[in-house]
């Protein structure tokens, strides 16, 4: 067998493990597998809701997911949650409300729910947004708008709450609490694994914090320059299977 280098593996999904067409390859999968054989922790880490990431669950069987950006962290006999304080969720709905032409949509404990259809989201659409907020818990908000920059969208965020831009054009709102390495240090912990024995790869702004913190903080190619400079190593794209050929490598030299 070979000695790991590292004790955990942790990927992002969009941009990072899947193909642009959103499928893992088989190569990624068998790669995926065969560090999982030989000892490591398979985790992820992503923006996506669980319903979301099943038939990639199905695929590659990870120890734990953190999704949502760390608003809910799927351990094999907990989760963690950390969703948006119902007054604050209620105040950021209002703003939203009120810009016209704004694309609104909520993760909540129930589902997902927008103020117009998203056919790839399949959202339930409602006729008032705000009044997500008072009947379920929200997780996440997120808005575009087809003339404003994602990041010049008027609001006032809550003090407990912080955004993100992903994909250059999606504003991601959530709790403070609610961060991608706060749900990997959550699976970390499980597991009795130190950060610095994890290597971790992403591409967005949300995956900046893991790539400075874990032991290799890998970015792909195709990854924003912002994470591109922090990273310890750059590897090939998600279109080319850079995070299984950086693996592979790795692993051939252990």
């Amino acid at each position: 067998m070979n000695r790991l280098p590292y004790r955990a593996v942790i990927v992002d999904f969009d941009r990072t493990l899947l193909h642009t067409d959103k499928t893992i390859s088989g190569y990624t999968a068998g790669v995926l597998r065969r560090w999982q054989e030989a000892g490591a922790r398979l985790f992820a880490a992503t923006a996506r809701p669980e319903r979301a990431i099943t038939e990639y669950c199905a695929l590659i069987t990870f120890d734990a997911v953190t999704t949502l950006n760390g608003a809910r962290t799927v351990m094999p006999d907990t989760v963690y949650e950390n969703p948006i304080d119902g007054v604050g969720a209620a105040s950021i709905l209002e703003q939203l409300h009120g810009i016209p032409g704004a694309l609104i949509s909520v993760e909540t404990d129930s589902g997902i729910y927008a103020n117009m259809d998203f056919p790839l989201w399949k959202p339930v659409v409602v006729e008032d947004i705000r009044a997500v907020a008072r009947e379920h818990r929200v997780y996440k908000v997120l808005a575009s708008h087809p003339e404003i920059p994602a990041e010049e969208i008027p609001v006032i965020l809550p003090e407990d709450t912080y955004s993100t831009v992903a994909d250059r054009k999606l504003l991601q709102v959530m709790s403070r609490s609610a961060t991608k390495w706060n749900g990997i240090r959550n699976m970390l912990d499980a597991y009795g694994i130190d950060p610095a024995q994890a290597v971790y790869f992403g591409d967005d702004n949300d995956d900046i914090e893991p790539v400075r913190n874990c032991g290799c903080g890998v970015a792909v190619s195709n990854a924003l320059d912002c994470v591109k400079e922090i990273a310890d190593h750059i590897t090939g794209s998600n279109d080319e299977d850079g995070v299984a050929a950086f693996l592979a490598e790795m692993f051939a030299g252990s």
